[in-house]
């Protein structure tokens, strides 16, 4: 009998651990530990423990809805079943080694908010199924080995406050549609191959704070537009192929006007910097 007793109790407790998320939630969090080479994290899973307990991983309602796991010395690629965890709100994979392409699942997370994957080794295209997270504030891809151009499909995801693609490899103009981006506060796209003119419709972003364009092969002059960008603090476009050279302007409660003297020599710039 008191064997009996303990056979249940075990059951009842490896039950336990896994109790209330899906098989397939589960799954997909053991195809990214398998995928990542989850034996050598910093900070790795005891995958005979309940999932609430593992590392980086929030669960609400017996659902993962967070999963963080930056400078975590993850290494591979990220797997298909990564569209599975449906409930996720927010990913943090930064300061990372993952390699290989996006997969395309990631469409499947309609209730992202937040998918911040900077600091690793990701290249290809970046997927224009991004454009289906319509409920995606912060989308960082920065500092990774991207390529193609920037999809025309992110231009609807209206939410976004935050979209950082520097230090790729990316091509093509900056989308005009850009427009659509109302709650945009910071766009970065420094240090890819970006070429063609800075689009007036930038200036028709009025929350935007920050604007990094710098180290591309923009060419042409800033839209006289972007004065209306008073909620502008930060803006960088040096090393363009821009016809004049500007101010590059860093810190809160500048004058808009700063952004636009046109600067004639290293002379002018030094003036300039010490009044």
């Amino acid at each position: 009998m008191k064997t009996l007793k303990l056979i249940v109790i075990c059951l009842f407790v490896s039950a336990h651990a896994f109790a209330g998320i899906s098989l397939t939630e589960k799954e997909a969090l053991l195809a990214l530990y398998k995928s990542t080479n989850g034996a050598e994290w910093n900070a790795t899973w005891d995958l005979n423990t309940s999932i609430d307990s593992w590392f980086g991983v929030k669960v609400q309602d017996d659902k993962v809805v967070e999963i963080n796991l930056p400078f975590n010395n993850l290494q591979g690629a990220l797997p298909q079943e990564i569209g599975n965890l449906v409930h996720l709100k927010k990913v943090n994979l930064g300061f990372n080694k993952l390699t290989g392409e996006l997969p395309t699942s990631l469409k499947n997370l309609k209730e992202l908010t937040s998918l911040e994957l900077f600091m690793n080794g990701l290249e290809g295209d970046i997927p224009s199924e991004l454009g289906e997270l319509k409920n995606l504030k912060s989308l960082k891809l920065y500092s990774n080995k991207f390529t193609g151009t920037i999809p025309q499909s992110l231009m609807g995801l209206t939410n976004l406050e935050e979209l950082l693609l520097g230090s790729n490899y990316l091509t093509g103009t900056i989308p005009a549609e850009i427009y659509a981006l109302t709650k945009l506060k910071k766009l970065s796209l420094m240090d890819n191959k970006l070429h063609g003119e800075i689009p007036s419709e930038i200036a028709q972003l009025r929350e935007l704070e920050e604007l990094i364009l710098s180290s591309n092969q923009l060419t042409g002059e800033l839209p006289m537009e972007f004065m209306n960008l008073t909620k502008l603090n930060t803006m960088m476009v040096s090393d363009n192929n821009l016809n004049k050279e500007y101010i590059t302007v860093s810190g809160r409660n500048r004058p808009p006007g700063m952004m636009y003297l046109e600067l004639q020599n290293a002379t002018a710039t030094m003036d300039i910097e010490k009044e």
